[in-house]
């Protein structure tokens, strides 16, 4: 059971949702404008750097800050060891969003870049004081940006909403399966990214799909 629960918290791992997403909506959600009206090599190519910037090059961060013997391990188990591998994740997350700033793809996918960013940091404010669960910050944010989407495209995403559900709960076990988190910091990661990526959607919706 415990080698399901490290299977699930590096699979669902919070810095793989911005690529989860970049992937649904490129080539998950038919008969959207997600769906053709950019070339494929595109999509391809967006979801490559941002499979770079969130994910890869944050995890070389906190591989080197081990070898530097700063913290250690990669998993973070420690609440202080999360500050800084955290502070540094967002300023990827930001130098991602202004990248992807001039490019013309669909706003909506800069806001959930931007909207990761926000959270991390918000979460690294937290951390300072309270151990909060990134990766339930991670899979509400998910919930916030479908939820979001699509409402203001119309487009039902009932199927979604339910696999990110589950995929919530399997997490939450995962977690404290391993005794990484507590009921309570499971709750506030999954309603801080849940409340951070739908306000900021309704918040600037008219420029969204600009």
């Amino acid at each position: 059971m415990k080698n399901f629960a490290l299977i699930i918290s590096v699979v669902l791992h919070p810095l793989l949702m911005a690529t989860y997403l970049c992937l649904l909506f490129f080539f998950g959600i038919p008969n959207t404008v997600y769906d053709y009206l950019t070339p494929i090599e595109t999509k391809w190519r967006i979801s490559l750097v941002v499979f770079f910037f969130s994910f890869i090059f944050p995890v070389l961060n906190i591989y080197l800050l081990v070898k530097l013997k700063k913290i250690p391990n990669i998993l973070l188990s420690n609440q202080h060891d999360r500050t800084f591998p955290y502070f540094i994740t967002a300023l990827f997350y930001f130098s991602l969003f202004y990248l992807l700033m001039d490019i013309n793809i669909w706003n909506s996918v800069k806001l959930f870049i931007v909207g990761g960013a926000i959270s991390i940091l918000i979460s690294t404010l937290i951390n300072l004081k309270y151990k909060i669960s990134a990766h339930m910050v991670g899979i509400g944010g998910v919930l916030g940006v479908l939820i979001s989407v699509s409402y203001l495209i119309k487009f039902d995403m009932t199927p979604y909403y339910i696999l990110t559900i589950i995929a919530a709960g399997i997490i939450g076990f995962a977690r404290l399966f391993l005794n990484e988190h507590k009921p309570a910091q499971l709750y506030l990661g999954f309603f801080l990214g849940l409340i951070v990526q739908s306000g900021l959607f309704f918040s600037l919706q008219k420029i969204t799909f600009a």
